[in-house]
């Protein structure tokens, strides 16, 4: 069985189950594939936990409101990841990338697999994308200043992202209108940061903030999704991976 743990966002977490009934739609009930949603929307805010330094630095430094947000945050995943673990779950996804910035200090203290959301996103950008190719990236602020991505993709790839004024009243903006449900406009917000990016020649963009895949895609069908040749939704492909991990 497959543990999800959402509610960040909330439409996020059901964007991934919507993705995962889909790409392995059964002829009847028994064929689609187990899971359990946990929808914890009271985990505090990721990047607002996250401030200015890295974790590695909060864990020597005296800033102790710094690192008091970090372990709040890291004690409510753990919760959702225990009651995910408790109730028999094989493997564990988290439908939030600014969330895997606490992925290393959660999965010391779980017993099951917690699938690596950017780093299946990378298994399948070298699949579909030349080495050294400029690669876009929009996502939270939080995710930006803790490399979530830069990490695992500037060895191979040459990470853009919009410029600070677009990523304000662009990016940020879509994602919050996509927390509050105005997905149309959320659509129409974000255009000029992804327009940026093409600008810079980049062949893919990850949709590195699991909303932003609502806002673009909520007007097309799922066929766009999958078949998009410049956008990487890593819901969908954490979607493909977690069910490979399950026939496995």
């Amino acid at each position: 069985m497959i543990g999800i743990l959402g509610g960040m966002g909330t439409q996020a977490g059901l964007d991934f189950c919507n993705k995962l009934a889909i790409l392995n739609r059964g002829k009847i009930d028994q064929e689609y594939p187990l899971f359990i949603l946990y929808n914890k929307s009271n985990i505090p805010g990721r990047p607002e936990s996250i401030g200015v330094q890295t974790k590695n630095l909060l864990n020597k430094s005296s800033n102790n409101s710094s690192k008091k947000k970090y372990n709040n945050v890291l004690k409510s995943l753990l919760h959702g990841c225990k009651l995910l673990e408790e109730n028999k779950c094989k493997f564990i996804v988290i439908p939030c990338n600014t969330a895997h910035y606490w992925l290393e200090d959660l999965q010391k203290k779980i017993n099951i697999p917690i699938i690596n959301m950017p780093k299946e996103v990378f298994k399948f950008t070298k699949k579909n994308c030349k080495k050294n190719s400029k690669v876009g990236l929009l996502a939270t602020e939080g995710t930006l200043k803790t490399g979530v991505y830069d990490k695992i993709f500037n060895k191979n790839y040459n990470l853009l992202q919009p410029s600070q004024k677009l990523q304000k009243k662009s990016v940020n903006k879509a994602i919050k209108l996509v927390k509050m449900g105005k997905i149309k406009a959320a659509a129409k917000v974000i255009k000029p940061a992804i327009n940026e990016l093409i600008k810079m020649k980049c062949k893919k963009i990850i949709l590195g903030c699991t909303e932003l895949p609502i806002a673009i895609f909520a007007f097309k069908s799922f066929n766009n999704v999958k078949t998009s040749k410049i956008f990487l939704d890593p819901n969908l492909i954490l979607a493909n991976s977690a069910m490979a991990k399950h026939k496995s």
